[in-house]
């Protein structure tokens, strides 16, 4: 079935959607992305991802292409059209097309901001079996741009540290700075020791998570002790439990960091609930 995408105010097929090839996605990098999952044909905490993507496009001066009820209308029109139950939407929204290529940002009155978006069908999203077992990972050196707050398309590096975890015989990766746990190639790192949640403090060296911030709070309601601060691979390996958590993964349990194994490698009874809670609490307020 072909899927039915958006793009700059046009519901087409998705072997008829078409962006110029001087876009400055395409040339430069220059856009930004949210993804939000759906569960029971509802989107999860959209207001957060609306509010973040906001957030990037005024660090990067970039114009908004929509209001956020306008957004919050197309993303309910690709999930109907496309009949997703489970699954995600992914919204790009770059700087535009000019007529040529150039570093210089090109007028906003004269180039308007490309929005594109698509639906990706997950049947079994929240059940995802992976999340019974855990997963693995490796340690990689964070080698990213200094503003990873910003939900940039720069997403090369986090592509080659998720072949290393392949190559590896792992299945993701954790970015380290400093001797110090950045996060993960594509989520939020955290580790359990006893009652308390361990992860690194929001700044410009991660991205703010809109799950990170569901699952904290609900951790804090469910009186677990949270600490934001830096931590080190080799903490993280003394824990009792590790999770990462994501927008497509909510929060997936990581059995072993760089050979070592958490928790009899086997997922630890709190990350595993955290995810219990997460899923039951989000499908609540669904939009």
């Amino acid at each position: 079935m072909t899927r039915t995408v958006y793009v700059n105010g046009d519901y087409l097929p998705e072997t008829e959607a078409k962006v110029s090839i001087f876009d400055r996605a395409f040339l430069m990098a220059d856009g930004v992305y949210e993804v939000t999952s759906v569960l029971g044909g509802k989107l999860i905490d959209f207001e957060g991802h609306a509010k973040r993507l906001q957030r990037s496009l005024d660090e990067l001066d970039m114009p908004s292409p929509c209001t956020m009820d306008e957004l919050l209308e197309i993303h309910r029109e690709l999930v109907k059209i496309n009949e997703i139950d489970e699954g995600m939407v992914y919204l790009q929204v770059t700087r535009g097309a000019p007529d040529d290529r150039d570093f210089v940002f090109p007028d906003p009155e004269l180039v308007k901001p490309t929005l594109v978006l698509f639906t990706q069908n997950k049947p079994g999203l929240a059940d995802n079996p992976v999340a019974k077992k855990g997963i693995k990972v490796i340690s990689i050196e964070d080698v990213r741009w200094g503003r990873r707050d910003i939900k940039t398309v720069q997403l090369l590096y986090p592509s080659m540290g998720k072949m290393m975890a392949k190559k590896a015989g792992a299945d993701d990766a954790w970015m380290v700075e400093d001797g110090f746990v950045t996060e993960g190639t594509s989520n939020n790192a955290y580790f359990i020791k006893g009652n308390k949640i361990v992860t690194r403090a929001l700044s410009n060296d991660i991205l703010h998570g809109i799950t990170r911030a569901a699952v904290l709070r609900f951790a804090k309601e469910s009186q677990m002790e949270v600490e934001e601060r830096n931590f080190t691979i080799e903490e993280a390996q003394q824990a009792d439990e590790a999770f990462i958590t994501s927008a497509s993964t909510f929060v997936m349990p990581v059995v072993e960091i760089d050979g070592v194994s958490l928790g009899g490698g086997v997922p630890g009874p709190r990350a595993a609930r955290l995810r219990e809670i997460y899923l039951e609490e989000s499908r609540k307020v669904a939009v």
